[in-house]
């Protein structure tokens, strides 16, 4: 019996993407009727690390990729919850948690990137 399930330690991956993808669209919507530059901003963000984020969590093979994937994440998370902070509540989420959360994205974006180079073990 063959399963289409990613392997254990990826799908932890493949359920955040997916609850940020949620939280993506919610907020589009949310911004589209509210208003609020950041809303609109931590949306797209969601959005479009929801998909890297469910694809690292289906591919997820190697150790980097993984390590890239849960950087990406835990980035998004204190980058959007600062933007979400700044708009819903009036001030940060705590300081430097946006340029915080944007240094974890590119560090995780450049863990991915090394996983390209890594060799499958054989």
């Amino acid at each position: 019996m063959t399963t289409d399930m990613p392997p254990p330690a990826s799908r932890p991956l493949v359920f955040v993407g997916a609850l940020y993808g949620a939280a993506g669209v919610a907020l589009s919507a949310a911004a589209a009727h509210r208003g609020g530059a950041f809303i609109g901003t931590a949306a797209n963000f969601l959005l479009f690390h929801a998909a890297a984020l469910l694809a690292i969590g289906l591919a997820g093979h190697n150790r980097w990729l993984r390590l890239g994937g849960s950087v990406l994440g835990f980035g998004l998370l204190l980058f959007c919850g600062d933007l979400l902070s700044r708009d819903l509540l009036g001030s940060r989420l705590f300081p430097f948690a946006a340029p915080a959360g944007g240094t974890l994205l590119i560090a995780g974006w450049l863990a991915v990137a090394i996983s390209a180079l890594i060799r499958p073990k054989t």
